[in-house]
């Protein structure tokens, strides 16, 4: 016995012994990350790491745990990796920071800042990465911008001081115009205001930041300085001479005229004007007329003129518009030069007082300044926090900042500078500029893409013209330099000075590629114009070529499609070569047309006939569009005949003696054409009696073709005329085999009868010559008038059919068999042995089921049967195909008819039997 197991318990083979359990020994980085490598998933590793990461790790250590941690998990090395390039970016950021540290102290150093170079500085740092956020680059910032800001603040002050200078210029001016007393009297304060203007002049020029001001500053205030000095070293000692005048007679009077003329005055003295008017008047003749009087239409438009301008200033001044109110006083003083002389005492007055106090506005009023510039740091501000989906792009934002800044210049020219709100406005507009820095950084970068997407393009472009040089498919050629000029144009934008230097070379190229196809054009030029001379030239011959002139038109495609050429220049060559082959046939048209209004008297009849015709299928009468058909058959055949006839009496008069020799041929030919004539009478009195002649017609022939294919036998309605056989095999005389049993005897010779007929188709008769062919006007309209009178026929016909069919139904209804229709009416699918069954069983009574009979009729007909009955006719189909020998309903449907109207009558099997007989009966 063998036993059960293969493997006995004394076995020499050795025992293998299970593996013991794999144990799990901790990871030697799990005591330094906290135990991320034992963790059971990975979102539990991920959030280990980040504790870890939480305790700011060593370098070294970030970089063994993730060359450890990569390979296990690349999802919580992730955010070691970040780790490390923070670091990384760290260290790079330090040394650039560094770097722009010490450009920034220089700056800072140097004895002159200038105002470009600082913001120069923040721009190139920002765009180099320097971390302006942190120190020590975020004070050097701080620090510049505060320099910058000095610098500014004194260049605004020189220009605030040269404004000074002139009010106080214009305040001494003004009170040169005045009483001297007046002038005395503020000459204390304008004392005052002179010495601290020159204290507050003193203070820009001692500034430590005086030498960093724009070099076109310095030149301003000493200008004004110096134009300042003059006119108040003039106007003291005038104001001391006029009080020393006024309380010594015979101190001489100051250089001012107005106050001299005032001295004048208070001594008893004549004025400078009225003196020299004396002595002006002293000095002339005796007879000389005295100057007119000024106008009152003059003075009238001179106080006009100043009250509207003294109306103006007045509005501005009242608005406090600093800038509007000193051009407004620009307009009123050059007013006052050309018709101040015109006005009065106290309008003199109002525009001096106005004068006045423009210049203080323009001076001290500066009040509506800090507004403005608190709108422009809302509008700043409002930049980066507008709605989702509206942000602004770099090109709009950079525009923006620029309208942002020349509105804050502007503002600052009109008042004190506020070192506050222009401190948030510039933060605001950094801090938007970075969207114009992000968008110029994109539009450098696609366009050093595109500019080396074009610079291959040229590359590409030259080596196909040099692949391409000695090939012969122009339009192939042609396409490839379109579709290199679509690619440059959609090459991508590019600087201006970029696509100065690729031009050039991108013309050179393309110019290299389309050099052979320019030469083929060119040559192409050549030989179509020599087409369009050779098209002239057959277009003015007087008898048109139609071969040439297809063959010329052949080469014309042959040479456009071998050559391209641009679309409008080709149009334009292609009208002048068609334009002289037009005009010849447009002439041949014209004769054409000419010759068929020739021929319309002989086309009258016909062209009446079918009018005829159309008015008889008008009517619906079938009898009546018969005779019409009739009548222009007739028509046809008789405008044949009188041509004949005019032709033949031609000939007869012509030669008599001709006639008489030929007498016995004429004879034997008018036997034939007789017997033709008798052959066709028959079909002729079918159709309708021809109308009579007028005179007889000699040597009349049977038609045998007429256009439109009207020849009898072609038509429908029309038979066959006797003759031929309609198969090779039949005989004339009805006897299948006999060859010449129509022929009858031969002569004596063997080809003796053929020979007198004239050859092998001796026998049948000449060509006739059927007169002048129909006009086109009158061939459609027989045409269309035959067409027409066949389809009204054919609804006609249709609609007695459904008459009869309905006579039929009311037959059944009330089981009268005289109602039934005739088998005519019927038509020729019912024989008259059917129709009598279908009267036996009407005169009969009702008896039997026509469900059976209604089913096998429709499937005669093959017309749907109603849903009840679906089943019934499943079985009857069975029972049929069990019935191999029975007639198919197809050939009975005739009897089953019958069967139907022998049973009742009622709707839904009237309207079944309906349905199937409107199939049958057409059959």
């Amino acid at each position: 016995m063998f036993p059960f197991f293969s493997r006995s318990k004394m076995s020499d083979a050795p025992e293998v012994n299970p593996a013991p359990a794999k144990t799990h020994e901790p990871h030697p980085l799990d005591a330094l990350t906290g135990g991320a490598f034992s963790a059971a998933t990975s979102g539990e590793r991920a959030s280990r790491i980040r504790d870890w990461l939480a305790t700011q790790p060593a370098p070294e250590q970030l970089q063994e745990v993730f060359k450890e941690l990569s390979g296990r998990d690349k999802g919580a090395a992730r955010a070691v990796r970040e780790r490390l390039d923070e670091i990384r970016r760290a260290k790079g950021q330090e040394a650039i920071a560094a770097e722009w540290a010490d450009k920034a102290q220089a700056l800072l150093a140097a004895p002159k800042l200038n105002i470009a170079d600082a913001l120069a500085w923040q721009r190139d740092a920002a765009k180099a990465g320097a971390p302006l956020s942190r120190e020590p680059l975020s004070l050097l910032k701080v620090q510049l911008a505060d320099r910058v800001k000095v610098i500014e603040d004194l260049q605004h002050r020189v220009q605030v001081q040269r404004e000074a200078a002139v009010l106080l210029a214009q305040r001494i001016e003004v009170l040169s115009t005045k009483p001297w007393r007046d002038a005395h009297a503020a000459l204390e304060l304008l004392r005052a205001d002179v010495a601290r203007w020159q204290e507050q002049a003193q203070e820009l020029t001692g500034d430590a930041s005086w030498a960093s001001v724009e070099a076109r500053f310095p030149p301003l205030l000493d200008a004004s300085r110096t134009q300042l000095l003059v006119v108040w070293e003039a106007f003291q000692p005038a104001v001391a001479q006029a009080a020393a005048a006024a309380e010594d007679v015979s101190a001489p009077l100051p250089p001012v005229p107005v106050w001299a003329d005032e001295l004048r005055a208070a001594r008893g003295l004549p004025t400078e004007a009225a003196a020299a008017a004396a002595a002006s008047a002293a000095a002339s003749k005796p007879a000389r007329v005295a100057k007119p009087k000024v106008a009152p239409e003059v003075i009238e438009k001179a106080h006009q003129l100043v009250r509207d301008a003294l109306a103006t200033l007045e509005k501005e001044t009242a608005e406090g518009h600093g800038k509007a109110s000193a051009g407004a006083a620009a307009a009123l003083r050059a007013v006052l030069k050309v018709h101040g002389k015109h006005i009065d005492n106290a309008l003199e007055q109002q525009v001096h007082t106005a004068l006045v106090a423009a210049g203080e506005l323009e001076g001290w009023q500066r009040w509506s300044a800090d507004q403005v510039r608190e709108d422009l740091v809302a509008k700043a501000e409002a930049l980066l926090n507008r709605p989702e989906g509206q942000a602004l792009g770099g090109r709009k934002m950079q525009e923006t900042l620029r309208n942002l800044r020349d509105q804050w210049k502007q503002a600052d020219q009109g008042g004190a500078p506020n070192h506050a709100l222009w401190k948030k406005f510039d933060e605001a507009c950094n801090a938007a500029h970075k969207v114009v820095e992000a968008w110029l950084d994109k539009i450098r970068t696609e366009a050093a893409e595109h500019k080396a997407q074009r610079l291959a393009l040229i590359e590409e472009v030259k080596a196909w013209a040099q692949e391409h040089a000695a090939s012969g498919d122009w339009k192939a050629i042609n396409r490839s330099l379109y579709q290199f000029g679509d690619r440059w144009r959609e090459g991508g934008h590019v600087g201006e000075k970029i696509f100065a230097e690729l031009q050039p070379l991108w013309k050179q190229a393309i110019a290299l590629a389309a050099a052979p196809l320019e030469a083929a054009q060119k040559e192409s030029l050549a030989r179509r114009h020599a087409m369009i001379d050779e098209a002239t030239a057959l277009g003015a011959a007087p008898a048109l070529r139609i071969d040439a002139v297809k063959a010329l038109q052949q080469r014309w495609q042959a040479e456009a499609q071998t050559v391209p050429l641009d679309r409008k220049h080709e149009q334009k060559l292609w009208d002048a070569f068609r334009k002289p082959i037009d005009e010849a046939f447009n002439r041949k048209s014209a004769d054409r047309d000419r010759a068929v209004t020739e021929l319309s008297a002989r086309d009258r009849v016909v062209l009446d006939a079918s009018k005829a015709l159309e008015a008889a299928n008008a009517t619906g009468d079938a009898q009546q569009i018969r005779a019409a058909m009739q009548a222009l058959e007739a028509a046809l055949r008789g405008q044949a005949q009188a041509a004949e006839a005019v032709a033949t009496a031609n000939k007869d008069a012509q030669s008599h003696a001709d006639a008489q020799a030929s007498a016995a041929p004429a004879a034997t030919e008018i036997a034939a054409e007789a017997s033709a004539e008798a052959a066709e009478g028959g079909d002729t009195a079918a159709a309708a009696p021809a109308p009579a002649p007028a005179a007889p017609k000699p040597a009349a022939r049977p038609v045998v073709a007429v256009r439109g294919d009207d020849r009898p036998g072609m038509k429908k309605d029309a038979p066959v005329a006797p003759g031929r056989g309609a198969r090779p095999g039949d005989r004339r005389d009805g006897r299948p085999g006999d060859r010449d049993g129509a022929r009858g005897p031969r002569s004596d010779g063997r080809m003796g009868d053929r020979a007198d007929r004239g050859g092998r188709f001796g026998d049948r008769p000449a060509f006739e010559d059927r007169g002048p062919r129909l006009g086109d006007t009158a061939f459609r309209a027989q045409r269309e008038a035959m067409e027409h009178a066949q389809l009204a026929l054919k609804k006609l016909a249709a609609q007695a059919h459904g008459e009869a069919l309905t006579q039929l139904l009311t037959a059944w209804e009330k089981r009268d068999a005289a109602l039934v229709p005739g088998t005519q009416d019927l038509g020729s699918g019912v024989t008259a042995s059917v129709r009598s069954a279908w009267t036996q069983a009407l005169s009969a009574a009702p008896k039997g089921d026509a469900a059976e009979a209604l089913l096998r009729l429709e499937m005669a007909a093959e017309a749907p049967t109603p849903a009840e009955h679906i089943a019934a006719r499943r079985m009857l189909q069975l029972q049929l195909l069990t019935r191999r020998n029975d007639p198919a309903p197809t050939q009975t449907w005739g009897q089953d008819v019958a069967r139907v109207l022998a049973s009742n009558s009622d709707a839904a099997n009237a309207r079944r039997l309906q349905n199937v007989l409107k199939t049958l009966l057409r059959k």
